[in-house]
Order: structure tokens, then sequence, then C-alpha cells
């Protein structure tokens, strides 16, 4: 596996491999890799002959009293997995490579709509950084294809309305969520969580599973049941920051007669913010 640190050689690379007809599969994380980042490189290893993953913590999309400073970097570790599983090229800049003029004085791209509510309540700005330094590394590496995780459900969301608004030649690829033996999703933050808050954290995932068997029932009184999801979360030891049901695409509110929806929740443990989803068809 090549690791490169400069968009220069990473471009360099990337157009030997397009002389020599080779497809290039990309996968942008921000590092400190766990088995469900792993399983987006194996499915890109099926997808395209070449497979580029990034290593990239992005300032621009942690708020002032978010954990950027404390967000683990283990570069070392996250390379010798992305070698275990076959990547071809590890982009590793560092900030200044990516935002020379600092993030602050960047270029932002804003994706109005799905970007908006949930995860943005809380987190005003994310999802510009996530949008403005994921179009960055498209640019840079323009691969055919790009995956990412379905668990950040409205980023994936955002990256798809940016993807087709600015005419990338970009196939978006939704993985699955890969969970742990309880049925936590599994994530970075997860270390965050002390003894006690691992016990209870696969909860999030069981009231998620609740609400999908309500609903697949013939419940259709979406506020009642978003409702009954927060305090059952409340119940169980969380601060949930919302428990939302919405039209899979467009993140809308759903209709009596939505055909596919999702349930969206945030909710934190001790200092610990905790996502999830659940897809359904009706």
């Amino acid at each position: 596996m090549l690791t490169v640190n400069s968009i220069a050689g990473v471009r360099q690379q990337i157009q030997s491999w397009r002389q020599q007809g080779r497809s290039i599969a990309f996968v942008p994380t921000m590092g400190y890799l766990h088995a469900g980042h792993l399983s987006l490189v194996e499915q890109a290893k099926l997808q395209a002959d070449k497979v580029v993953v990034s290593i990239f913590v992005n300032p621009m999309q942690f708020g002032p009293n978010e954990d950027f400073d404390r967000y683990p970097r283990t570069l070392n570790e996250d390379s010798a997995k992305l070698q275990g599983v076959d990547a071809d090229l590890l982009f590793a800049p560092p900030v200044e490579e990516v935002y020379p003029l600092g993030h602050s004085a960047a270029t932002r791209v804003e994706v109005p709509g799905v970007s908006e509510g949930l995860c943005a309540e809380k987190r005003p700005g994310h999802f510009t950084g996530v949008a403005t330094v994921v179009a960055k590394l498209f640019n840079i590496v323009q691969p055919d294809m790009a995956l990412f995780g379905e668990k950040d459900y409205q980023q994936l969301q955002v990256i798809r309305r940016m993807v087709a608004d600015l005419c990338f030649a970009i196939e978006i690829i939704g993985v699955p969520i890969v969970r742990e033996f309880d049925g936590l999703a599994m994530s970075s933050r997860n270390s965050y969580l002390n003894d006690a808050e691992r016990n209870i954290a696969p909860q999030l995932y069981q009231v998620l599973k609740q609400t999908a068997d309500t609903l697949a029932k013939g419940a259709r009184d979406y506020i009642r049941l978003e409702q009954a999801g927060l305090a059952d979360l409340k119940t169980a030891g969380f601060e949930p920051e919302y428990f939302a049901i919405r039209q899979a695409e467009l993140l809308t509110a759903p209709h009596e007669d939505a055909a596919k929806l999702v349930i969206l929740a945030a909710a934190k443990l001790g200092q610990t913010r905790l996502i999830d989803n659940l897809e359904l068809s009706l």
C-alpha cells in the first residue's frame, strides 16, 4: 500500500492508474478505523480495480465545543489495518495541505434542505464542513465511485445531493451499518463510553427496532411514535437530542402513504454522542 501526504502525490498516482485503464474507488475517513470502516474498503475492492482511502480529521466540521483536539489520531494502527484489507493508497494529508489558508478562510460548500434539522440542530455548520471537505477530496482523487457508511445517514444524503447538484461524475454507494454483537452501531466514539454507558448504549438500536415494528404493524401516528421513542431513550438513561421518523431520501416529514422511511436518533451517554438509524419499507 502506498502512503501519500500531498495532493500532488495523489494526483500523480491516480494519473498513472488512469493511463492503465484502472477504475478507482474512494473511501474518505477520519481515521481511528474499526470494522465498519474496513467493510467499506472490502466493498470497494469488489467494485473497482484500485481503492484509495483518506484519513483526515477535518477541523471545519467540528464546532467550538466539540472533540476535534481529543479525536483519536492512530495513523500507524490505521495503516496496518488498511494493509490487512489490501487498500492500494492511503492519502493522509496534514491540515495545511487541505486548507493552505486555514479552514476559516476556505471556500465553503452548502447543501440546503437535507443538511437542515436533525444533527444540524446541535451541530451548526457541521454539514457545511463535511460537504466542503468531501468536495475537495473528490476533486483531488477524482474517483469513479465513493463509499460511505449508512450510520451517518444524514451525511450520506447531503453528499448525494451535493454530487447531483454539482454534477460530480461519481457514483455514491451507501454501505449498511456494521454492528457489535449486541446491536450497537460501530463508531469511533464508542471508545469514549465507560463500562456502565457501554451496557446502556445498545438500547438505542432496540428503541429504533421497536418503533420500526410498530410502524410495520400499521401505526402511522408519527408524532406520537417520536415522542414515545424520546421517552424510552430517557428512561434507558440517554439524553436524547432527537428521535425522528422521516422519508428516506429527502429527510422530510412523512405523509401517511410514504413507502420508504428512516428512523433516526441521536443521544448522549455521559459526554459521548451516539447516532443510529434504521430504514424500513412499508
